[in-house]
């Protein structure tokens, strides 16, 4: 009885020390699922802090090499071969509409060869600078330039300053397309139906979407050679109006020919002229201007009103006469110099 009643007093007096070593086990645990817990977290806060810095390091260096490229582009001449002014004695600022669809334009147009995909790129790896007009005097972004050859997504209208002083208006233009206005939106129960997300992809327009180039030049009359030249100044791409809301063509953005002709020649295998009579002789696109291997018409000679040729003789038939005719007298012009 003895013996048992000492066996009982024994257990008794371990069983607050087992618990004792549980709690302890248990606090250990705790202590380091909680320090585990604190070294992820801090792991992660240095993972995003590097990846924040790296982030910052990339914006800094492609801000830099965009203020470079700027810097560079302002100062260089919008000619690739300038004439010095005092061998000039005759000019004429001349603009022309180049559509890459043409049979006579399929060579700088060819599938995964496009010019116009050639200059997107160019622009996007920072080798060539945007500029919002043909006058080369206001540099644009990259994110603009690729956000004007992006059509509006989700029925959105964005409006350029030219547009708005003709009187375009979004509401308008979202209000009555010229079909009649639009259907109200589907009401369940009282309440209009959720309206869908806007879209989150790239809608940015293919290559062989943007098939229209517009070449600005300066017909000069050399006195020194005697001979009259197509001084390329710059080259603009512009969206064509089936991709516009309001039916209009815009423009994307225009580029220096120089800044053209240094890509070309930096990339030959994507500046191909395609010639389709002799796979031996294809050409650089550089070149291919130089020789004139494009199709063209005038749609614009600098005058008094800054008037393009259709708005001063009407578009369709009577354009392209005036545009054929002011070819002619440049081409009569140039033979007139001379006397026999």
């Amino acid at each position: 009885m003895k013996k048992l009643i000492v066996l009982g007093v024994a257990g008794l007096l371990s069983l607050p020390m087992v618990s004792v070593a549980q709690k302890r086990t248990t606090t250990t645990k705790k202590s380091t699922t909680t320090q585990a817990k604190s070294a992820a977290a801090t792991a992660a806060q240095e993972k995003a802090r590097q990846e924040e810095l790296a982030r910052q390091q990339q914006e800094a260096a492609a801000s830099q090499r965009s203020q470079q490229l700027l810097a560079k582009s302002d100062s260089a001449n919008p000619s690739a071969r300038p004439i010095p002014p005092s061998d000039v004695m005759f000019k004429k600022t001349v603009w022309r509409l180049i559509d890459l669809r043409e049979k006579q334009n399929k060579p700088m147009f060819s599938p995964g060869k496009e010019i116009t995909k050639l200059i997107v790129e160019a622009v996007k790896r920072g080798e060539l600078q945007p500029y919002a007009t043909d006058s080369l005097n206001r540099p644009i972004t990259a994110q603009e330039f690729l956000t004007a050859i992006s059509p509006a997504q989700g029925g959105a209208t964005v409006l350029t300053e030219e547009e708005k002083k003709a009187g375009f208006t979004a509401d308008a233009a979202v209000a009555d397309d010229g079909w009649g206005a639009p259907a109200k939106p589907a009401t369940k129960g009282g309440k209009a139906a959720a309206t869908p997300a806007p879209m989150t992809a790239s809608n940015e327009l293919f290559a062989n979407q943007l098939y229209q180039l517009e070449l600005k030049e300066d017909v000069i009359f050399d006195k020194k050679r005697s001979r009259l030249y197509h001084d390329i100044q710059a080259i603009t791409i512009t969206v064509p109006s089936k991709f516009d809301p309001l039916g209009i063509e815009k423009t994307a953005a225009s580029f220096k020919f120089s800044d053209l002709h240094k890509v070309f020649k930096a990339h030959p295998d994507e500046a191909l002229w395609f010639n389709q009579m002799n796979d031996a002789q294809h050409k650089n696109l550089a070149d291919a201007f130089d020789l004139w291997l494009f199709s063209s018409y005038i749609t614009k000679v600098s005058n008094v009103g800054n008037e393009r040729l259709d708005e001063v003789y009407g578009s369709g038939k009577k354009g392209l006469l005036a545009a054929q005719q002011a070819m002619e007298e440049l081409i009569e012009f140039e033979y007139s110099l001379w006397s026999y």
